[in-house]
């Protein structure tokens, strides 16, 4: 009787369910969702919502660039909330 390699069943990468979360809200419009609350009808230029983006994008690059220091510093290679917290409150953007 010959024998056979069994493979392992496949799991999805690391992060790969988060990635297609992600890819979800992509395609919404978030900046009209939010707009939406304070005035209807508001029509945006292309250039605002980049602006925008790119803006969002920095803030949220640095927050976990101090998000993992925060990690680092308690000796873990896992981010968790209380290192988010620590950054903001460290950046006084939460007391």
């Amino acid at each position: 009787m010959a024998r056979t390699k069994q493979t392992k069943a496949r799991k999805d990468p690391a992060g790969g369910k988060a990635t297609k979360e992600a890819a979800g809200y992509q395609s919404r419009p978030l900046v009209r969702e939010i707009a939406q609350d304070f005035k209807t009808d508001l029509r945006f230029q292309s250039s605002a919502v980049s602006a925008l983006q790119e803006a969002a994008e920095a803030y949220l690059v640095g927050l976990f660039e101090d998000t993992n220091l925060c990690a680092i510093h308690a000796k873990r290679v896992t981010i968790m909330p209380k290192d988010i917290q620590l950054a903001r409150r460290i950046r006084g953007e939460r007391a």
